[in-house]
Order: structure tokens, then C-alpha cells, then sequence
């Protein structure tokens, strides 16, 4: 590449303060009470849509803003670090991925416009399952053809979002894995309008959770959808999702960066104004010291976001920055959560504080969508070439 500057332009330094300006109208309180009851920020999302920031990696001929995955990491990023919850949207910006690089032209034309405009919204993305986890070519769930449709039997484990969307894209076996060459064939991705399947042969079953993600178990049952749901070609799904990991490592990797960052500025702040025994907590070395460090951890993890975010829009391979951009900062987040707690003591607890919902949320991060463990063996084994340890 001949551009690596890690210095953003001046229309990206321009997102970021809209973005941070209008997330910054949803105060405390508003998120305080959504995670009380643990409800869909539906006002929230509704005026992210309207200011066209979830269609922005959507073509402008589909009625997008056509802009890149680094305009849409620092979109979340300044959501998260304004102290709001970029896990409620950040789905669709990686999902629509899927449609728009192996749709068909009429399934592009059918949905790409109404999810920019937010006719329709596709937060959901089936994959996970109780008996298959991080294993996806273990996966149990069918879709069968029959004549002009597919029936769909099994289940589906902490998926989010599904009561809130319009779409969900599915991830079923089409072949019986001992009827193929290699077990991530005969997978294929199906594009479902839950709005017809619920009730008739889709069971969504609401999970609570630690954190607000408004998460469910999916049980199908002889769910019949039409055969043009299919995206792209039967048996090549596995390769499609893989095709969008790294835009979701790297978006993940921005909604911790910008905790992290929401984390550090509380600490700043309160150790500033906080006196104890005659000056400011923050002049004591163990409690500077560590909110110094976790500054410095975010900065690395914020220039390998950055590096593989540039790879990407450049359509350069950049499986091992992106993944390891999203181990670095998830991590980065939970360093700079514990200093923010440590920093306010008993007030790091208290719920008024906002630390411990974001803390909650931030440790997400560290386990899904991929557990930095798996990240860590695939930097071992495709990086260094070592010996594959699963």
C-alpha cells in the first residue's frame, strides 16, 4: 500500500464529532433504564438511521453512503465512547455484507435500499448453536429443499436481536456433512423474514443476560421459507461467513476501543477532582500508573484497528491484523475497566456511575463473536506456523 497514514482526513474527524454529538443526547439515564428492564434502544437506533450512519458501508446506488469499514469503526467507536451501546446496531453494518457481496442483483435491489433507510432492519445473525459453539461446520441445523422451498429444523443459541429485526441471516446445513468432500461444504446462508416465520415454525425464546443484547435461543420447526431466501450458491456458506469475519473483528474491535476510551476519561476525570488526604487521587502513582497503562494499551490496539481497517478498504488481505486488532482492544477494554473501577473505589459499583454497565458490556467483548483464546491459536498456527493446537 502506498498510503498507511494512521492520521485521519478531515471529513472522518467530522463523522466522529456528529456521531459523538448526537450519541451524546442519550444520556446515562436513558441507557441506565433500557438495561434496567433490559430493552431495545429503539429511539436510539431510529435517529443513527435517519442520520444514515448504519447504511454506511451500503453502495450509493443502493442508497447508502458507499464509504468504508474505517468510517464504520469509528462510527461505533464514538457511539461506545460516548457511553452508549454500539452492540445494539453494529450488526447490520457487518450482516448486510453478506447480500451485498453474493446476492443476486434482485435480492440487492429488493433490500439493500429499505435497510439503508431503515424500512427493514437485520440485526440478526443465526449461526451459534448449544452443541457446535465455535465449531460452525458442527453445526445441526438443516434447510432441506422441497420444490420451490427449504424446511428448516433445529436449533440456534444466543442470538441476538432477532425480536428487534426485520431479517435474520441463517446459517443451516444443506448436505449432510458425511456427504461431502470437506466438512465446511454442503453450508449455505439463507436470508429469513422473521416478521412471516415467527409462529410458524420459528419459536424465538428471549435469554437474560448479564449484559442488555437482547439475546434468545431459535428453535425451528419444519419452518418452510421460499427458495429465493438462499444467498448466493447452495453448500458455499461457510465461505461467505468467513468472507465477513474480518469486517466483524474489526468493527468489534472499534465498540471496545471506544469503551475503553469512555472508560479512561471517567478515570481522568474523577481522579482529578477526587481528594483524598490533602490532593487529587490521580497525582498517587497506583492510581495513575494504571490508568497510564491502559491509555497506552488502547493506543497500540487503536493503530492495529486502524492498520487493518486500511488493508480492508484497500481489498488487501488482512485476516491477522483484524483479528488481532479485536484480541488487542476487547483486551485493552477490560485493562481500562478495572483501572476506572479501582480509580472510584465504591463508586466504580454503584449503578448511577455508568462503570458497571459498561464494564459488563465491554467483557462481552473478550468471548464473542470468536473467544480470544481461538484468536490466539489462529495467530499461532497461521501466523507463526505452528502446529494447530484443535
Amino acid at each position: 500500500m502506498k498510503d498507511m497514514s494512521f492520521a485521519l482526513t478531515d471529513d472522518q474527524k467530522a463523522l466522529k464529532t456528529a456521531v459523538y454529538d448526537l450519541c451524546k443526547q442519550y444520556t446515562g439515564e436513558y441507557w441506565r433504564e433500557l438495561d434496567a428492564k433490559r430493552e431495545y434502544p429503539d429511539a436510539f437506533i431510529n435517529d443513527l438511521t435517519k442520520a444514515g450512519y448504519l447504511a454506511v458501508l451500503i453502495p450509493q446506488e443502493y442508497g447508502g453512503a458507499g464509504l468504508g469499514i474505517m468510517e464504520a469503526a469509528l462510527i461505533l467507536e464514538e457511539i461506545n465512547r460516548s457511553g452508549g451501546n454500539g452492540g445494539a446496531c453494529h450488526a447490520q453494518m457487518y450482516i448486510m455484507g453478506t447480500v451485498l457481496r453474493h446476492g443476486s442483483e434482485p435480492q440487492k435491489r429488493q433490500y439493500l435500499p429499505k435497510l439503508a433507510t431503515g424500512e427493514l432492519r437485520l440485526q440478526a445473525f443465526g449461526v451459534t448453536e448449544p452443541n457446535a459453539g465455535s465449531d460452525t461446520t458442527k453445526l445441526q441445523t438443516t434447510a432441506i429443499k422441497k420444490g420451490d422451498r427449504y424446511v428448516v429444523n433445529g436449533q440456534k443459541m444466543f442470538i441476538s436481536r432477532v425480536l428487534q429485526s426485520d431479517l435474520m441471516l441463517l446459517l443451516a446445513r444443506t448436505t449432510p456433512v458425511d456427504q461431502v468432500k470437506k466438512k465446511t461444504d454442503g453450508l449455505s446462508v439463507f436470508l429469513i423474514d422473521i416478521r412471516e416465520a415467527k409462529g410458524k415454525g420459528l419459536d424465538v425464546r428471549p435469554l437474560r443476560m448479564m449484559m442488555n443484547h437482547s439475546t434468545n435461543a431459535l428453535f425451528f420447526d419444519n419452518l418452510e421459507i421460499p427458495a429465493s431466501s438462499l444467498i448466493g450458491q447452495e453448500g458455499k456458506g461457510f465461505s461467505y461467513i468467513l468472507d465477513g469475519m474480518n469486517a466483524e473483528r474489526i468493527l468489534v474491535a472499534s465498540d471496545s476501543l471506544g469503551d475503553a476510551r469512555w472508560f479512561i476519561e471517567k478515570a481522568v476525570a474523577y481522579s482529578s477532582q477526587r481528594v483524598i488526604f490533602g490532593k487529587p487521587i490521580g497525582a498517587n502513582q497506583g492510581v495513575q500508573f494504571p490508568i497510564a497503562k491502559a491509555y497506552m494499551a488502547i493506543e497500540a490496539a487503536d493503530l492495529m484497528r486502524t492498520k487493518a481497517a486500511k488493508l480492508f478498504d484497500a481489498d488487501i488481505s488482512c485476516g491477522p491484523e483484524a483479528n488481532m486488532a479485536k484480541y488487542l482492544a476487547s483486551e485493552a477494554a477490560i485493562e481500562a475497566g478495572n483501572a476506572c473501577i479501582d480509580c472510584h473505589g465504591g463508586y466504580g459499583f454503584a449503578e448511577e456511575y455508568d462503570i458497571e454497565r459498561k464494564f459488563r458490556e465491554s467483557r462481552l467483548y473478550r468471548a464473542a463473536p470468536i473467544n480470544n483464546n481461538l484468536i490466539m491459536a489462529y495467530v499461532g498456527e497461521h501466523v507463526l506456523g505452528m502446529p494447530r493446537s484443535y
